[in-house]
């Protein structure tokens, strides 16, 4: 009898759990509003980096190398010379529109007082396979965040000119520690995210005159990985009410999980506006999974994913659970071929499809 109840009350304390993180999700990214870009520019990974090799899409003028860390598994790229210049090999050419995601670690820095910072820029230059050209200010023009472990700095300049400069000192980063920076770039205007938190608005930061070209990192020595460029705001109520299918790239899970990270929040947010302005429209959620690893777990998986979402947009955002279907696909549907990092990313997604 009493595994009998024990057998009843299993699901009970599921659901229970489940709905404390949805709520601990939706309590603390609920002024997020970062939304990432549709179409994929660049993803990067490092999967297919040796251990111990400089990554294949990256160059410098000092030293890095592809590690694996105990406390945040996977791989990531350690930029291991402060002094250096890092950045991707290839010349960028940014649209007015586009995002910018990926993860950092800091690392304290003996040849900078120990202090865990690194800076990250967006350059606009006539040289983009020159890291040195312009050197105090590179390029033609930039935006840089300096991020530390006491404030968090801006500038931006053009033709060598600074025009404006700023500084934080809220949401620090600590040494050792896991972020997710999020940056939004509209024209003129930038944002920055740590994690849930917008650290920058600058309205005129980016200038129209020039294309971006390059992305770096100077001044630090921090592990970072999953570099998510892309462009265009998804158009959401159109793709779902009236094409009838919408694509999405903005909803994250843990690796091999069905766990939905919750910088996932903005696009459920704006997924679940549309289902509430439209609350005759039922629709079904499909994941999808690249082509690496077990063929059974990857549909067992992109099924749970499916559910997942489901769970977070009637638990979160409460829409009416018999509006949603759920269901997997595994790796049986690709988009792209599954041969590269950015190919995979493109695989690896959320359909919602209007019944």
């Amino acid at each position: 009898m009493k595994k009998y109840f024990l057998a009843l009350l299993l699901p009970l304390f599921s659901l229970l759990a489940a709905s404390q993180e949805n709520d601990s999700l939706t309590r603390i990214y609920s002024k997020f509003d970062f939304i990432p870009g549709e179409k994929l520019i660049l993803y990067d990974d490092f999967a297919s980096d040796n251990i111990g090799d400089f990554p294949v899409h990256w160059t410098t003028t000092g030293s890095g190398e592809i590690v694996s860390y105990p406390k945040y598994p996977g791989k990531w790229f350690k930029i291991t010379n402060s002094r250096g210049i890092t950045a991707l090999a290839e010349p960028l050419k940014l649209p007015e529109n586009y995002t910018i995601e990926f993860e950092v670690v800091p690392f304290k820095d003996p040849s900078n007082g120990n202090n865990p910072a690194y800076r990250f820029m967006l350059i606009s230059t006539q040289k983009p396979k020159d890291l040195l050209y312009g050197l105090a200010r590179p390029g033609d023009a930039g935006t840089w965040f300096d991020i530390a472990y006491n404030s968090s700095y801006f500038c931006y300049y053009r033709d060598g000119t600074p025009e404006l400069s700023g500084r934080t000192t809220e949401h620090r980063q600590l040494a050792d520690t896991k972020y997710k920076i999020s940056i939004w770039v509209q024209k003129e205007r930038i944002r920055l995210y740590q994690d849930e938190v917008k650290l920058f608005d600058l309205a005129k930061a980016m200038s129209p005159k020039y294309i971006y070209n390059m992305l770096r990192f100077d001044k630090g020595t921090p592990l970072i990985r999953n570099l998510r460029i892309a462009t265009g705001r998804p158009d959401t109520r159109n793709k779902l009410i009236t094409e009838g299918k919408l694509v999405s790239y903005g909803i994250y899970f843990d690796v091999n999980s069905d766990k939905i990270k919750p910088e996932s929040y903005g696009t459920l947010k704006e997924i679940s506006d549309v289902l509430a302005e439209n609350p005759n429209v039922r629709i079904k959620i499909v994941g999808h999974t690249d082509a690496d690893g077990d063929d059974a777990f990857n549909l067992d998986l992109s099924k749970r994913r499916a559910v997942s979402v489901k769970n977070v947009l009637v638990a979160s955002f409460g829409i009416n659970a018999a509006r949603l279907e759920t269901d997997g696909k595994g790796k049986k549907e690709p988009v792209a071929n599954n041969d590269n990092s950015t190919n995979k990313a493109l695989n690896r997604r959320v359909e919602f499809i209007k019944l």
